[in-house]
């Protein structure tokens, strides 16, 4: 199946009073380039998401983003440093003893707990440690979830790509035909042209028939282009192949297109007359614009 190697998807989703949300976006890449963007806090997950990544993708330069809200959360644990706190006690009352700090019950004046708790450090908020693995799991689902919506989309730009390449490719196949038409009937063109030319140079002087079917049997040699049309109709049967394929094919289309290229390269090169080369110019249209779709495929 033609997949592109563009396109988005996204999912939001819970774990706990935790927001997800996770959104994927992909361009063209020769190789597989996955970047996961994750709160700093949540680093340490960046490795196993990108494992799931690329089990949905072989090729394109994806970024993931992932966003993590934990506001509504009730995550917020408040730790009494005990130690510290009776440090502080002990201090304030040997202040207290010193300076004979005496309340009018005639009781040291200590303070409430409230002043207490206002030193630096007897109280300290932290954020209470979350099921990790559980956190993963969660995560994990929501993830594939915007992958399926992700591979959804790149499907149906596939779809797109392989019929317009398809289409290309039956171009290619009548140009192709062309190719062996024309080609015999510029071997009958050269040997008219050459009996002409002998007849205004030897004029009175009898014409050596052998002669005439010995240089048109050099010239078709050379201009025959029958090994390069047999290529050129393997190749296009492989291409038909390849777009009908369940598995990334984008690499090996890339690699035959050169091999199009090199032999209408060939057929354009030996090529004497101007029917030829304007279907050679066409031949080699069609293979570019094919390999332009290409570069989209996975």
């Amino acid at each position: 199946m033609i997949k592109s190697m563009t396109g988005y998807g996204g999912a939001k989703g819970v774990s706990g009073n935790i927001d997800i949300g996770v959104e994927i976006k992909s361009v063209n890449s020769r190789h597989l380039d996955v970047s996961v963007k994750i709160p700093r806090m949540f680093i340490s997950l960046e490795e196993s998401l990108k494992a799931i990544v690329q089990k949905y993708i072989s090729r394109g330069k994806v970024d993931v983003f992932v966003s993590i809200d934990s506001s509504a959360s009730d995550d917020i644990e408040i730790k009494v440093n005990h130690s510290l706190a009776k440090a502080y006690v002990d201090a304030v009352k040997s202040i207290a003893v010193d300076n004979r700090i005496i309340n009018s019950w005639g009781t040291y004046q200590l303070g409430t707990a409230l002043d207490i708790a206002k030193f630096p450090d007897v109280l300290q908020a932290a954020k209470r440690e979350i099921d990790k693995d559980k956190f993963l799991v969660d995560i994990s689902e929501i993830l594939e979830t915007a992958l399926t919506e992700f591979d959804a989309m790149r499907t149906r730009e596939g779809e797109k790509l392989k019929t317009d390449m398809s289409e290309r490719l039956s171009e290619i196949e009548r140009l192709t035909g062309l190719v062996e038409e024309i080609s015999p009937r510029s071997v009958a063109t050269y040997r008219a042209k050459l009996e002409t030319r002998l007849n205004e140079v030897l004029q009175s002087t009898d014409i050596d028939e052998a002669r005439i079917l010995t240089e048109a049997a050099i010239f078709a040699d050379r201009v025959s282009v029958s090994e390069e049309v047999v290529r050129l109709r393997s190749h296009i049967s492989m291409l038909h192949s390849f777009l009908s394929a369940t598995e990334p094919v984008g690499r090996k289309i890339d690699f035959l297109l050169q091999e199009f290229n090199r032999e209408s390269n060939t057929i354009g090169s030996k090529g004497n007359d101007a029917e030829m080369s304007k279907v050679t110019v066409d031949l080699k249209a069609e293979i570019e614009k094919i390999r332009e779709q290409a570069q989209n495929v996975e």
